[in-house]
């Protein structure tokens, strides 16, 4: 009976197989079919809101059942958004530009880049316009540079100045014995002081008040010069929150106007030369651009740029994390690719662990025995982030990039008190009289050394490699050092970056190293995907995180993620504070 059972099991299997294999060429096929390409509305707006989540590097992933059954993109591509907006200032079908962005997925530094493309877009003359029901603070910093800015009339700009709040665990630990034993170098390591305090640091809070003063100063100059509004008053606006109502706003220039948004396309069709106000939206738009991609010329010079973005583990890595596996392979082949004359490392990255942090900046240092390497940060360059772009020829830096943070620590999971209180006991033999660590155990005196002693000595290497990338003595690295961390304006004044600048001044550099004008990019690493991928999304695996973001709401689903991530902090960090969120 088995047998015959096996048999058509296997027959059942091998069935759906075939079909499936059949589905995805004929859903690939309708994917690509000519019918299918996204179209440009002829005398239309190119709307942009960001509500996606975005990353430098978002690479194409040909999903044929995510396209055909409409599911939404996971990433998008800020050089796509980027190459989008140019492309549309001498495309004959885009008029103009609106900004309707409601919910931003996106750092500040990243809104700067797209910001600056805006600037550039408006050069050509066409105009920009921006509405919103109500807007938050990075909307409206984007939506700043339009030469036309519109609210409505229930809605407000909520521009109230920069602000970072953390939570802090000693309590709760004590109260129910569940504890995160802490070893640390660096005085101003705040990713750890949660777990060890139940207020701030001063030098804690000394360091995030000068760093959020340092962003808000770059944010507000970019907004007053956009609005023709002066810096004092900006910051009167922001303290006296001189926006909470749409009339406020009008009343002190920080929007042109309060309308309804059918008010709004009947004002920008007065306004501009559009019969009938009509959009095409940015991802479209994205969409249509990367289906007529001309082929690289394979002879051509390149500059490699490689992204390491999102928090460093030991592993393979993907798009959401960097793992030494995956970088490695990456600057190598970029390293070994004769036509690559010069690499820029594009890092997004608020560090994490120490030894992938090492293997990645060794294979760094090796590539650049080869070839120039220029350094482009983006929202975060700090602490293992920091560590792989120290030694590069030339660095660059956004004005709000969050930067720095030279310093370790280590986290151990401890529950023996818990344990202890419902009657788990935890014994161990060993041959040797080595300290060992249990979380069932009282950590033990000498194992806290043996760990101190491994931290102290992953700092001094992180501080004498920076010291010799940076040109700079070990005590001057070091009284910059302590885990602080800066802004990428403070870190061009104390030498930790060269230049202030996005991501094509760092490929212009990297040109420039090898004296060549024209050249193609190649961007790195690859993100592999097969049909297995599709099915996760049919098979909703997202769903957990939809319903606990539903059931929790976005301030305790933070602190969720907050505690979830320390899972991935194995071994000695280098990292950033974990609960730095900027609002």
């Amino acid at each position: 009976m088995n047998f015959f059972k096996n048999i058509i099991s296997s027959a059942f299997g091998f069935v759906v197989a075939i079909a499936l294999i059949v589905l995805s060429i004929v859903l690939f096929t309708s994917v690509l079919s000519e019918d299918s390409i996204a179209k440009v509305q002829e005398e239309s707006l190119l709307r942009i809101e960001l509500s996606t989540e975005l990353k430098d590097y978002a690479p194409l992933q040909i999903d044929p059942f995510s396209e055909v059954l409409g599911l939404p993109a996971k990433y998008i591509d800020l050089n796509e958004i980027i190459r989008a907006i140019e492309s549309a200032a001498s495309d004959d079908r885009i008029k103009g530009i609106t900004i309707e962005c409601t919910d931003i997925s996106a750092g500040i530094s990243q809104l700067g880049v797209i910001r600056e493309a805006i600037l550039k877009f408006k050069s050509s003359g066409k105009p920009v316009f921006a509405y919103s029901d109500s807007y938050e603070q990075k909307e409206y910093f984007l939506s700043s540079v339009a030469d036309s800015l519109f609210v409505s009339p229930s809605g407000q700009v909520d521009l109230r100045g920069l602000s970072s709040e953390i939570l802090f665990f000693k309590d709760f630990q004590d109260k129910y014995g569940l504890k995160m034993e802490v070893i640390r170098h660096g005085k101003y390591k705040g990713a750890v002081e949660p777990f060890i305090a139940n207020k701030m640091s001063e030098s804690n809070r000394v360091q995030i008040k000068e760093l959020l003063n340092s962003m808000w100063s770059s944010i507000s100059n970019l907004i007053s010069v956009s609005r023709g509004v002066s810096s004092v008053d900006i910051n009167l606006i922001a303290d006296n929150l001189l926006g909470r109502t749409a009339h406020s706003s009008l009343e002190n220039s920080l929007v042109d106007g309060v309308l309804y948004i059918d008010e709004y396309q009947r004002k920008i069709e007065k306004t501009t030369s559009i019969e009938k106000y009509n959009t095409t939206e940015l991802l479209s738009y994205i969409k249509l651009m990367r289906t007529f991609d001309i082929n690289k010329d394979d002879k051509k010079s390149k500059i490699a740029v490689i992204y390491a973005q999102g928090d460093i583990i030991y592993g393979e890595g993907d798009e959401d994390k960097i793992g030494q596996g995956m970088m490695v392979k990456a600057i190598d082949r970029a390293a070994n690719n004769k036509s690559v004359k010069a690499i820029v490392l594009r890092v997004n990255s608020p560090g994490g662990s120490a030894l992938a942090s090492d293997l990645i900046w060794r294979s760094l240092e090796m590539a650049k025995k080869k070839k120039p390497l220029v350094v482009s940060m983006g929202n975060y360059a700090a602490s293992g982030g920091y560590y792989i772009a120290c030694n590069a020829d030339r660095i660059f830096a956004e004005p709000t990039t969050v930067t720095g943070s030279i310093g370790v620590f280590g986290i151990l999971p401890n529950v023996s008190d818990f344990a202890n209180e419902i009657g788990i006991y935890s014994e161990k033999v060993s041959t040797n009289k080595s300290p060992t660590y249990s979380p069932f155990a009282k950590l033990d005196s000498e194992f806290r050394e043996v760990t101190k002693q491994g931290i102290d000595q992953v700092y001094t290497t992180f501080v004498t490699k920076v010291a010799q990338g940076r040109g700079m003595s070990y005590d001057a690295v070091d009284n910059l050092a302590q885990g602080r961390v800066w802004s990428g304006k403070q870190a061009q004044i104390n030498g930790l970056v060269d230049n202030i600048g996005g991501l094509d001044a760092a490929i212009a550099s990297a040109a420039s190293l090898v004296e060549i004008d024209n050249y193609e990019i190649e961007n790195y690493p690859n993100y592999d995907k097969d049909i297995r991928d599709s099915f996760k999304n049919m098979s909703f695996s997202n769903l957990k995180e939809y319903v606990l973001k539903e059931w929790l709401g976005d301030s305790s689903f933070n602190l969720f993620e907050q505690l979830n991530s320390i899972k991935h902090k194995e071994g000695i960090q280098m990292a950033l504070p974990y609960a730095l969120e900027i609002n």
